[in-house]
């Protein structure tokens, strides 16, 4: 028997307003991820999802930096109420306050599928750092788990270029 529920919004934002995961799932199924997730102090990464990503800025504003096929860093300002669309393959990274919720909609990973999370040097522009993760489950908190290795080692902060630490 098909019994269908609904989420409270209010409720989840307000949990994970105080929790120390910023991130809520609402479902994971064989094809489809939905979840909130607040912003975070200092974000930096770019993340390459493997799939097409539908973000919706339920309250607060973000800025959404992503880096074009040239390589080239742009900045979207995404208002709080709006919805966009980032394709598979885009360096991005959303960038809102810890009072601010978005709400985000993508495909469930394949198990052949990674996620890249990149690091670009703020001195020059080079790449810092990438890694690779295959993401089963979001509960994990995946883009937590790169921020300990980048920021646990001076060596993955380093640019090879310059020499800046980030």
């Amino acid at each position: 028997m098909l019994n269908l529920s609904s989420i409270n919004f209010a409720e989840v934002m307000a949990a994970i307003a105080g929790s120390p995961k910023p991130v809520s799932i609402l479902w994971q199924t064989p094809d489809t991820i939905a979840f909130v997730a607040r912003g975070r102090v200092g974000r930096s990464e770019f993340h390459v999802d493997p799939s097409d990503e539908v973000m919706y800025m339920v309250k607060g504003d973000m800025a959404l930096h992503y880096r074009t096929p040239e390589g080239e860093e742009k900045v979207l300002t995404v208002l709080e109420g709006e919805i966009m669309h980032c394709p598979a393959g885009t360096p991005h990274s959303p960038r809102f306050a810890p009072d601010a919720f978005v709400l985000v909609m993508e495909r469930k990973r394949r198990p052949e599928e990674r996620d890249r999370f990149l690091w670009y040097c703020p001195g020059c522009g080079a790449q810092l750092y990438e890694t690779a993760r295959h993401v089963a489950d979001y509960r994990d908190d995946p883009v937590s788990r790169v921020y300990e290795e980048f920021y646990g080692s001076e060596a993955n902060r380093t640019c090879a270029t310059c020499g800046h630490v980030a």
